[in-house]
């Protein structure tokens, strides 16, 4: 997931400082390049306006150009974990939902800097282009993380998925790529259809919760916006009725 830097539900005093630390600098960055153009923004400007060396830059993003994108692996390693461990008599969609919101749960607090980030994004195409090469990655690792969660013969993984021994093989139980690795973006081919096509809505979801969000005058509650949108996915997107359909109230009617 990218752009978010949250608390972390559970999260020790320790990693609280370290995604403190990550947000202040990601937060910088944008700020820095809304005002001045991200190619004229300096890992050391970045830097001093968190009030951090130029050496901690580094050890929480690889590149200049991340900060801008705000890529946060350890984020989609924490969903990816809360999927694992979430109660198995949780669905697919419940457990990825979950996980998800739990990262979240800040949101409200970052509008402005979510809005400067996706203009600098606009600005900047090869920023964009790397930030959807990050989240490719997130999502096809996510879509290993579901597939572990799957059994082998619960029809997931049946000819007509268009895939053949993705679930529960092998390569899903092991250790999957690393979201920031070289890894060959398109080798996806070990994934069933059902865990791709999941991760992949579900990162759909988050990005028309966010972009419906923001949309809303008055303001909305992020997290009901984010709850209906999972609820239209879980009922199988039926075409909704009036009281039902779209609402600026975030999923209350609107009726007396």
């Amino acid at each position: 997931m990218q752009g978010v830097t949250t608390k972390g539900a559970g999260a020790g005093l320790r990693e609280r400082k370290k995604q403190a630390t990550r947000a202040a600098l990601g937060e910088a960055a944008v700020r820095l390049a809304a005002e001045h153009g991200a190619e004229n923004v300096t890992v050391e400007a970045i830097s001093s306006a968190a009030g951090v060396s130029a050496r901690t830059f580094f050890n929480y993003f690889d590149s200049h150009d991340d900060a801008f994108v705000m890529l946060d692996t350890e984020i989609g390693e924490r969903i990816r974990c809360a999927v694992r461990d979430a109660p198995a008599e949780l669905s697919p969609l419940d457990a990825v939902r979950e996980a998800m919101a739990g990262e979240l749960a800040d949101v409200e607090e970052r509008h402005e800097v979510w809005s400067l980030r996706a203009k600098v994004l606009q600005k900047s195409p090869h920023l964009l282009a790397r930030g959807l090469g990050q989240h490719m990655a997130e999502e096809r690792d996510l879509a290993r993380t579901i597939a572990q969660r799957l059994a082998p013969g619960d029809g997931t993984d049946s000819p007509d998925s268009g895939e053949r021994g993705g679930v529960g093989s092998e390569s899903d139980r092991g250790a999957g790529t690393s979201a920031g690795t070289d890894a060959d973006p398109c080798d996806d081919t070990d994934i069933a259809l059902y865990p791709r096509l999941l991760a992949a809505v579900a990162g759909t979801a988050v990005r028309v919760s966010v972009e419906h969000w923001y949309a809303q005058s008055p303001p909305v509650s992020f997290p009901d916006i984010f709850r209906d949108v999972f609820t239209h996915l879980s009922a199988g997107l039926p075409r909704p009725t009036p009281q039902t359909d779209d609402r600026p109230s975030g999923g209350r009617s609107t009726e007396s």
